[in-house]
């Protein structure tokens, strides 16, 4: 059996932000290039459960199109919702146990869709395999921030690194 792993795949600002204080994402626009996405459409073929913050699920459905990770198992980590709806499971358990309990089932890898207080919790229990950064050229100078104080020294191995016309530039590390 492959080992499932635990990707997380995001954006964030030159200065470390994943959204500004409004959770607007508007600035990502500057580096939308079409066709060109950065590798997206064949990274989440190679994954099969989608994990997420509750407010980065409620930003998906702002958006007004269909939900993205139709056809994946996805949870959305909420202190406030229970149950399911069309699209995902609401987990409020320990969320070690739920990602131990992925990896020892047969599936693809594991997708990490933000946001911030989810990456955080995961850091603090290093269950993060894989790190797929794109770095955006701009500087939002305050918002919410992608890595917070207060998780453990991990160190990383670069895996590799992409650039783009658009100034984007893609990091890969992995534990």
């Amino acid at each position: 059996m492959i080992e499932r792993r635990v990707i997380l795949y995001i954006a964030m600002s030159l200065d470390g932000y994943i959204a500004t204080e409004d959770n607007d994402i508007d600035w990502l626009s500057i580096v939308a290039n079409p066709p060109e996405d950065y590798g997206y459409e064949k990274f989440v073929k190679s994954v099969d459960t989608v994990i997420m913050g509750r407010k980065t699920y409620d930003k998906v459905l702002s958006f007004g199109v269909d939900f993205p990770h139709k056809g994946r198992k996805c949870y959305v980590i909420s202190r406030t919702r229970i149950g399911c709806d069309d699209n995902v499971e609401y987990y409020y358990g320990n969320l070690e146990n739920l990602i131990l309990d992925l990896k020892s089932k047969e599936g693809k890898n594991i997708f990490i869709d933000g946001g911030a207080e989810v990456v955080n919790e995961l850091l603090k229990i290093n269950m993060i395999d894989e790190f797929i950064i794109s770095i955006i050229p701009i500087f939002l100078g305050s918002g919410i921030r992608l890595f917070k104080d207060g998780r453990p020294n991990q160190q990383l191995k670069l895996k590799c690194t992409s650039e783009f016309t658009s100034g984007l530039v893609q990091l890969w590390y992995e534990k």
